[in-house]
C-alpha cells in the first residue's frame, strides 16, 4: 500500500472533516436536547420519551450518517460501495467503542456494579439479540430493502415492548419548554446542521479512501465511530460523579441495540447496503462474542461485574482495533 504524502489539499480535506465531525456531534446533541424539552412541554411519558428520543436520540451522529449515505447512494452523489462501507465502519466502531472502552472504563471508575435481572431483560439481551439478528441480515454481504425493513419493525417493537413491560422510568433530567416555538426551530435546524456536516464528512471520506488506499469501512470507524461515541463519554463522566450506575450502562448498552437495528435498517430500507467483509468476518462476531463472555463471567460472579472484567472490556476495544488495522485496513 502506498501512502499519500501530506499535501496542503490533503491537510486542508483533514481539517475540514475535522470540524464537520465536530458540528455533528455537537447538533445532534442541541437536536435530542430541543426535542425532549418539547416531548416534556406536551406531558409525553418519560418511558415514551425515553424509548424513543433518548434512546435514538444518543445515535443521532451515526443514524445522521446513514440517512445522508443513503440519499446520496440514491441521488449517485455519493459511491454506493464506499458509502455504506463508510457509515457502517463508523456504526460497528461507535458501538464498539461504547460496549467495550466507555463500559470498561466506567466499571474501573466505579468498582463493582450489579446486572440486574430488569437491565438484562430491558437492555442486554436485546442487545445480544439485535447483533445476531443483524448479523444474519448481512451475512450475504448485503442489507436489502427488505432486510433493512426487518430491523426496523424489530426496533419497533423493542420499543413497545420496552414502553408496555417497563413503563416506570427515573424522571428525565430535562426541564419542560418554555419555548416550543423556539426550541422547535432549533431542532429543526440542529437536524439540517446533522444532516449538511454528516453529507461533508461522507464526501471528504469518499476523496481520502483514493487517496489514502484505506478502505471506507476503515475510515468509518476512526473518525464517525470515535466522533459519534464522545456524547456518551459524558454520561459515563456524569453516572461516575452522581453514582447512577443505571444511567451509564442503560445508555451505552441501548445504544448498541439502536445503532445496528436503526443503522442498518433505516439505510437499507431506503438504499440498501453493500456490506463490507470486515462487518460480517470481525465486527458483528466479536462483538456478539464479547457480550456473550462478559454475560457468562457476570452469571458466575452473581451477575456481579468489577474493575477487573472493566479491565478486559478496555483491552477488548484495542485488540478490536488493531486487528481491524491488521487484516482490513486496505
Amino acid at each position: 500500500m502506498t501512502t499519500a504524502p501530506l499535501t496542503p489539499e490533503l491537510l486542508g480535506s483533514l481539517l475540514l472533516a475535522a470540524g464537520a465531525l465536530a458540528v455533528l456531534v455537537k447538533a445532534a446533541g442541541a437536536t435530542v436536547d430541543s426535542l425532549i424539552a418539547l416531548a416534556r412541554h406536551y406531558d409525553v411519558p418519560d418511558a415514551v420519551v425515553a424509548s424513543t428520543l433518548v434512546a435514538v436520540g444518543t445515535s443521532l451522529p451515526e443514524l445522521g450518517s446513514h440517512f445522508v449515505a443513503s440519499l446520496g447512494i440514491v441521488s449517485g452523489t455519493l459511491d454506493p460501495v464506499v458509502a455504506s462501507a463508510t457509515v457502517l465502519g463508523g456504526n460497528m466502531g461507535s458501538s464498539t467503542v461504547q460496549q467495550t472502552l466507555l463500559v470498561g472504563l466506567f466499571l474501573v471508575g466505579f468498582g463493582r456494579v450489579t446486572l440486574s435481572e430488569a437491565f438484562r431483560r430491558a437492555t442486554y439481551y436485546p442487545m445480544l439479540a439485535a447483533f445476531g439478528l443483524t448479523l444474519v441480515v448481512s451475512f450475504d454481504g448485503r442489507v436489502s430493502r427488505l432486510d433493512g425493513l426487518a430491523l426496523l419493525v424489530a426496533f419497533a417493537v423493542y420499543a413497545y415492548w420496552t414502553v408496555s413491560t417497563h413503563g416506570k422510568t427515573e424522571p428525565l433530567p430535562k426541564s419542560a419548554s418554555t419555548r416550543p416555538k423556539r426550541d422547535a426551530a432549533r431542532a429543526f435546524v440542529g437536524f439540517l446542521l446533522v444532516l449538511a456536516s454528516a453529507f461533508v464528512v461522507l464526501r471528504v471520506v469518499d476523496d481520502l479512501v483514493v487517496t489514502l488506499g484505506l478502505n471506507g469501512s476503515m475510515v468509518g470507524v476512526v473518525t464517525i465511530g470515535l466522533a459519534a461515541a464522545l456524547p456518551e463519554l459524558t454520561t459515563v463522566v456524569e453516572s461516575l460523579r452522581r453514582k447512577t450506575p443505571e444511567l451509564a450502562l442503560g445508555t451505552l448498552v441501548g445504544s448498541n441495540v439502536v445503532n445496528p437495528l436503526v443503522g442498518f435498517g433505516l439505510g437499507g430500507a431506503i438504499s440498501t447496503y453493500a456490506v463490507p467483509p470486515s462487518v460480517i468476518r470481525w465486527d458483528l462476531p466479536f462483538k456478539l462474542l464479547v457480550g456473550v463472555a462478559l454475560l457468562v463471567v457476570a452469571r458466575r460472579e452473581g451477575w456481579v461485574v468489577r474493575r477487573r472484567e472493566g479491565a478486559w472490556l478496555v483491552i477488548a476495544y484495542f485488540v478490536f482495533v488493531s486487528v481491524r488495522f491488521l487484516l482490513f485496513a486496505v
